[in-house]
């Protein structure tokens, strides 16, 4: 029994880690802590969709390496939590959980050894678990508790920007995913809570609704393009502040049109900033792997 832990808890808990891209035991245990201090039920959700993406890869016979590393956990997890959080727990949603997340699995196997895919797995697979449930189960999704204002708290704002990443509107939560970063990465903290502030101000230059602002819908998509792209060069904060810019930029395109944006908005920003790095000549392009290693080189 011993030995199966050992064998199999480690990159569960990395792969919630590598949600925010933190190649990390311990991140993953705080940002569970943080997702379970809300919700009991989501907690449960990331942990399942962790282990079956983990699992799922392991049975396919994917690269040994990239499994301990994570790498078939994260997306999963985020297909569970978002379908439990969009639906509710019943048999259909149980159903559909287990089926996207082996699923998020294979799209990452396919597009990892072509693009950085980030969560694009997730996206892909939660829009089609999404449409299977509004216009062919014909559910509705569950409403969320709002509380209208139009005052901004930034500190609770910035702050919830974390929780959001993981659909945790929740200032302790958002505490703990802070120090879930922190313990692997004082650079990325540093970079997370600055792109969340940034995030809650481009929202606020929009004229987004303070409500919006103080879940911290405006800053989590962003964060997740500072830490993709976080480094020690000053020209690495201006592509940072860039790509936060894209990304508040389309999410609220996307919501304007109808449409669910989920962690899209950061997929594509911090692919629109890397091909703009790499069609800057003599310019060192950097990115962060799936597997949080930094990768250089020069063009």
């Amino acid at each position: 029994m011993s030995s199966i832990i050992t064998r199999h808890v480690p990159p569960i808990l990395r792969g919630v880690g590598q949600i925010m891209l933190q190649n990390n035991s311990y991140s993953g245990i705080l940002f569970l802590a943080g997702i379970f201090y809300n919700s009991w039920l989501l907690g449960l959700a990331a942990i399942a969709g962790a282990s079956i993406g983990t699992y799922t890869a392991r049975i396919l016979k994917y690269e040994e390496a990239d499994i301990e590393n994570g790498l078939y956990g994260f997306n999963s997890a985020l297909v569970g939590i978002a379908i439990l959080f969009y639906f509710g727990l019943n048999s259909m949603t149980v159903f559909v959980l287990l089926a996207g997340a082996a699923g998020s699995t294979v799209v990452m196997n396919i597009l990892k050894k072509r693009i950085p895919a980030y969560t694009s797995p997730f996206v892909l697979v939660t829009w089609v678990g999404l449409g299977f449930f509004l216009f062919v189960w014909g559910c509705r999704i569950l409403p969320g508790a709002e509380e209208a204002t139009a005052s901004i708290d930034i500190v609770s704002a910035v702050v919830r920007g974390l929780g959001q990443v993981m659909f945790q509107e929740n200032t302790v939560t958002g505490v703990l995913f802070l120090l879930g970063i922190l313990v692997n990465s004082g650079l990325s903290a540093g970079y997370a809570l600055y792109a969340s502030w940034l995030g809650l101000a481009i929202g606020w230059l929009f004229s987004v609704s303070g409500t919006t602002l103080n879940a911290g819908l405006m800053s989590y998509n962003g964060i997740l393009c500072a830490i993709a792209l976080a480094g020690t060069r000053r020209s690495d904060f201006v592509w940072v502040t860039l790509a936060v810019f894209l990304s508040v930029a389309l999410q609220i395109y996307m919501v304007a049109t109808g449409i669910i944006s989920l962690t899209a908005p950061f997929v594509v920003s911090t692919w629109a900033v890397l091909i703009i790095k790499n069609k800057t000549k003599n310019y060192p392009i950097k990115y962060k792997n799936v597997s949080g290693q930094l990768n250089e080189r020069y063009e």
